[in-house]
């Protein structure tokens, strides 16, 4: 374990952009043209258009003439578009949360690309093997509405109180990022699986049901329809700056400390991409130095590279936030090889 100690960044999230795909996987007249599709999971791109997403998309297209066309959803509705379309590639670069970018990986939806400056990403934020690389740091939390609820409620344990009964929602573990995350969370927290699943068994009573999306908790929360959430910092960080009643904090276990991990967005080159050379330039663009102190000071996100050290606002702010917070780091191989059986425990806990 250890205690966070760099200075952080965040952005925004949640827009969806269905476009007709039509291009060939892998055709020349595919990889001429001036296009470069993203499947993403939601939190980079700005409701108003004011994201890190916006900001880097724009910027990109400016100094290449290269258009970005962007889809997004759940961490892991979109490997599993990827995965449908396998035959028939249609994205060009993945990005999503873990444990959902090694699902990606084992399931060959990627190939080897080292985007420049990867060599500046830790690496426990990157695949061994060069398939994916961090482009924006995260860490996982929780948020409450500060205006009905001043102090968070600091425990796993508060939260089974009956003041919470339909006032609390977390996203579906195996389907959103954030919704693993709590999984992954409790798993670490309570000491394994069986006192994770009883304890989150109990939760399940205050639960107000499924989301397959973390962000469009926020505004929920915001508006004191939810008292209590999921999230993650970057995402909420940013969301708060539109809904001034959310606030963010990490849950602890029953007189231990509050913890969080990384989760941060991952970006992969899709195996047999109709656009590689597109996807490859974009990579680069995404991890460039510009880009990566952009991170803090237009979204509020943490910079993938360790030698982008921002000190504007936002970066200061999330610091601060981040003091006193235990970070551990999952055994994602585990996680990779047993999620099935961890969210199948889940469900069977919960009756979801």
């Amino acid at each position: 374990m250890r205690t966070y100690a760099k200075p952080v960044a965040a952005v925004t999230g949640a827009l969806a952009l269905a476009a007709s795909l039509t291009a060939c996987g892998g055709s020349s007249a595919a990889s001429d043209e001036k296009v470069v599709t993203v499947y993403s999971a939601d939190g980079l791109k700005g409701e108003k258009g004011d994201g890190w997403y916006d900001k880097v998309f724009a910027d990109f297209e400016k100094e290449t003439g290269i258009k970005v066309k962007y889809v997004e959803g759940g961490s892991g509705e979109m490997v599993q578009r990827a995965l449908r379309e396998k035959s028939n590639t249609q994205a060009d670069v993945l990005v999503t949360l873990p444990p959902f970018i090694q699902q990606a990986g084992s399931k060959g939806l990627l190939q080897t690309y080292t985007p420049k400056g990867a060599d500046q990403v830790d690496g426990a934020d990157k695949a061994a093997d060069g398939s994916w690389t961090s482009v924006v740091n995260n860490y996982f939390g929780f948020i409450h509405n500060k205006k009905e609820l001043p102090g968070a409620p600091g425990t796993w344990e508060a939260l089974l109180d009956a003041k919470y009964k339909d006032k609390l929602q977390y996203s579906t573990p195996g389907v959103a990022g954030d919704g693993t995350a709590v999984l992954i969370k409790a798993l670490h927290d309570f000491g394994g699986q069986a006192p994770a699943m009883e304890y989150l068994k109990k939760l399940q009573a205050n639960n107000v049901g499924p989301s397959s999306s973390t962000s469009k908790l926020a505004p929920k929360v915001d508006k004191g329809e939810l008292l209590v959430a999921n999230g993650d910092v970057q995402m909420n960080f940013a969301q708060a700056a539109s809904m001034p009643n959310l606030a963010i904090w990490f849950p602890a276990k029953e007189g231990g400390r509050p913890t969080t991990f990384a989760l941060p967005y991952a970006a992969g080159l899709v195996d047999k991409a109709p656009h590689t050379e597109n996807g490859k330039k974009l990579l680069d663009f995404m991890l460039a130095e510009r880009a990566q102190r952009e991170v803090s000071a237009v979204g509020g996100g943490f910079p993938a590279r360790k030698d982008v050290k921002p000190t504007d606002a936002n970066a200061l702010a999330l610091a601060k936030l981040m003091e006193g917070v235990e970070v551990f780091e999952p055994d994602w191989a585990d996680i990779d090889a047993n999620l099935s059986s961890y969210v199948d425990a889940w469900k069977s806990a919960t009756g979801s």
